[in-house]
């Protein structure tokens, strides 16, 4: 019996003592994942920012520099190369490819707990197609951007869910979307300064995911002639996949100050649409994006439906404090496009919601004119009050949900659709001189639980170049909606008209704000 407890104890003993030396080898493996991370990019930005712009030589082969479209596109990653395949891991990456647009080079590198190691180029990992080309003696190329891939729609499939690629470039999917709008980084004077300039992620880190890690985290640094800076990036895949973003921005100093600091930029297309058709064109609307969506601190969410101008229109929102803004594609339905390539109807809405305190500002809106739907010609954007001094840091933090059918709501009622024109009417071609005519539906929570005669009214304002005549509202036969239908006189063609309606019920507000701009003639 002795005998037998003396061997108990001395088994218990070395099972204690196996279980120590995992512990010890587990905080070591976290040691050296936590060894990098957002701290140490941000120090490496901030000492870019002390020192004059530098942009890193990047030649491209001549092989590469003479591709055309088509034989670009021919260049594909090897699928069965991709980045942590033979490990089984839920997330992997893929590389592009430099040439034609993508010229510049992007280091990879991924950290392990076994510390970072590079991720460099490798000719093996591409399929050059029908390109006659020789990339043995290329070297070290670096990479124009990755991927990431997943299991979004099924389990047995990674589909592609997160790309960078291009300056500060990024998009996401959420299950059963289709990739339309962009985000980025950062945006310097889109508008307000003698031309934009674009910022690149020059580097980026990613962390190796876990077996059953549900989120990915990648890190990236960001550098441009006036600004420099960190972000980290957590993206969470999902019905609406979510990017959580923290960001450290360093600017330099210079002789050319910034006019627009943009934080949290979207880019999106609006070719034609409900209010504004496209003759001849069979698709009723055409769009990445209708209606740029912004929710105040105090309260109020508003409603501006985009447009295609025939010259560039910047307007803006300022508030104390922000909710959220976002780039939103509201139109779900399949008819409303009749496009079964480009499959306008799944492409997400991109809502930008801030983690942390933003401060006053304003949320700035770019409509460019555009010839066709190839072209991104919609820009949004958050320009803080005050801009930090050169070499301080600016930290920022907020979340991008790429949402499909499920989008955020204003809470009372939101604008269906946004329409202008006339039906028949008997007005002379003087009286009809200058005016406009909108018809708006709402529709929501707010409305579903009035009866018919509800003393509802339309609330409508006109800035001094307009003047309101006409403004009713009422149920919709054909739906539990309301429609609201405003005539405004435009006494200046060559300026704009400022609108704003919203829905009241004695002194209750029922709906979101529509805030609509009748461009110049």
């Amino acid at each position: 019996m002795k005998a037998l407890s003396w061997l108990a104890q001395l088994l218990t003993v070395l099972l204690l003592a196996v279980l120590a030396v995992l512990a010890i080898s587990q905080q070591k493996a976290a040691a050296q994942t936590a060894a990098f991370g957002f701290e140490d990019v941000a120090r490496i930005a901030q000492e870019r920012a002390r020192q004059p712009y530098a942009a890193a030589p990047s030649p491209l082969p001549a092989e590469l520099q003479s591709l055309d479209y088509d034989g670009y596109r021919d260049i594909r990653f090897r699928p069965d190369r991709s980045l942590w395949r033979d490990a089984g891991l839920p997330f992997e990456a893929q590389f592009f490819h430099r040439g034609l647009y993508q010229r510049e080079p992007v280091r990879l590198h991924e950290i392990t707990p076994q510390g970072v190691r590079p991720l460099g180029y490798a000719s093996d990992d591409y399929d050059f197609g029908r390109n006659p080309v020789q990339p043995r003696g290329w070297g070290d190329l670096g990479h124009a951007g990755f991927r990431l891939h997943y299991p979004l729609n099924a389990p047995d499939y990674k589909d592609e869910l997160l790309v960078f690629l291009g300056a500060s470039y990024f998009r996401a999917l959420g299950a059963g979307q289709q990739y339309g709008l962009s985000a980025r980084g950062l945006a310097i004077d889109t508008v307000g300064g003698s031309g934009e300039e674009f910022p690149r992620f020059t580097e980026f880190w990613l962390e190796r995911p876990d077996p059953q890690a549900r989120a990915m985290v990648l890190h990236a640094l960001l550098d441009s002639p006036r600004a420099a800076g960190a972000w980290r990036f957590e993206v969470l895949p999902g019905a609406q996949t979510v990017v959580r973003v923290q960001a450290r921005l360093f600017l330099r100093a210079g002789d050319k100050p910034i006019a627009t600091l943009g934080l949290a930029p979207l880019t999106s297309m609006f070719f034609s649409g409900e209010n504004q058709p496209h003759p001849g064109d069979f698709r009723p609307e055409v769009h990445d994006s209708d209606g740029l969506m912004v929710a105040s601190g105090d309260g109020e969410w508003l409603w501006r439906p985009l447009q295609n101008p025939k010259r560039t229109a910047v307007t803006s929102f300022a508030v104390p404090q922000l909710r959220g803004f976002g780039l939103m594609q509201r139109d779900r339905a399949f008819a409303s496009y009749e496009d079964t390539e480009a499959r306008y109807e799944r492409r997400p809405s991109a809502w930008i919601r801030p983690l942390s305190d933003w401060g006053p500002g304003r949320v700035e809106l770019v409509q460019l004119a555009t010839p066709d739907e190839t072209h991104d010609n919609i820009v949004a954007y958050w320009v803080p009050a005050q801009l930090p001094a050169p070499g301080m840091p600016l930290d920022f933090s907020y979340e991008i949900a790429w949402q499909g059918d499920a989008q955020v709501q204003p809470p009372a009622s939101r604008v269906l659709q946004s329409r202008r024109g006339v039906g028949f009417t008997r007005l002379t071609p003087l009286e009809r001189s200058g005016q406009v005519q909108y018809v708006l539906d709402f529709a929501g929570p707010a409305l579903d639980a009035l009866p018919p005669d509800a003393p509802v009214r339309a609330v409508v304002s006109a800035d001094a170049n307009g003047r309101v005549l006409e403004q009713v509202a009422f149920p919709h036969p054909a739906g539990k909606s309301w429609r609201v239908v405003l005539r405004v006189q435009r006494l200046d063609p060559a300026r704009p008209v400022e609108l704003r309606a919203f829905l009241q019920q004695d002194n209750h507000v029922l709906s979101e704000t529509w805030s609509n701009i009748i461009l110049p003639e």
